[in-house]
């Protein structure tokens, strides 16, 4: 078999190419479903925190439920929305679908375990979701920004895990878990997680227009 020769103009082609697949590795909306996780989450904290404030009745920690409720109903309609508007899955998306998938499998199963812990032995494990949240998701959140090469989702996660870390040696040396400092930790964490990131993403891809 011969080797093909490629002229200088397939050469121009093959690198327009690749410049222009490297602009449009962002479309317009690909840092939805992130803001959409982050301003959810950031909310339903703030109401959780601020009902406990003024309540002082630990049944509101249920609202906490709402998150995986919407989220788990509005990703796969955004996802889908996504897919049409974009066309064909590249492999990158695929990479970054699957992690996802399996960051939501193990939520689920990180909060029946905590709910099956509380109705069988009466043991409160719902710290462990805190922890979940931010070195699980932040894990996620960095394998994401280098699979993308964007370094918000890097910064982004790795400051959530810095927090999840330092929460986790906290519950570790029984330090009390007061609403006071741990809502404000994990409401900026989710900030830096999830919302900057996401408009960061969204930016970029309105400037490839």
């Amino acid at each position: 078999m011969e080797d093909k020769r490629i002229n200088e103009r397939e050469s121009i082609e093959i690198i327009t190419s690749m410049i222009a697949r490297t602009k449009e590795r962002y479309s317009l909306g690909d840092g939805n479903i992130m803001l959409m996780w982050g301003y959810l989450t950031i909310g339903i904290s703030a109401l959780v925190w601020i009902l406990l404030a003024v309540t002082h009745n630990p049944c509101v920690n249920w609202l906490w439920f709402l998150i995986w409720i919407i989220g788990g109903i509005a990703t796969p309609v955004m996802a889908k929305k996504k897919a049409v508007k974009k066309g064909a899955k590249s492999y990158t998306d695929k990479i970054i679908s699957r992690l996802w998938s399996v960051v939501g499998l193990s939520a689920i199963g990180c909060t029946f375990a905590c709910l099956g812990l509380l109705l069988a032995c009466g043991v409160d494990a719902w710290s462990a979701m805190f922890i979940f949240a931010l070195v699980i998701v932040s894990f996620a959140e960095i394998a994401n920004g280098i699979v993308l090469n964007e370094t918000s989702c890097i910064y982004g996660g790795a400051l959530g895990l810095a927090a999840g870390i330092f929460l986790t040696c906290c519950i570790a040396g029984r330090v009390a878990l007061a609403a006071s400092w741990v809502m404000p930790l994990f409401i900026v964490a989710f900030a830096c997680m999830m919302i900057i990131p996401g408009h960061v993403i969204n930016h970029k891809a309105k400037k490839n227009i």
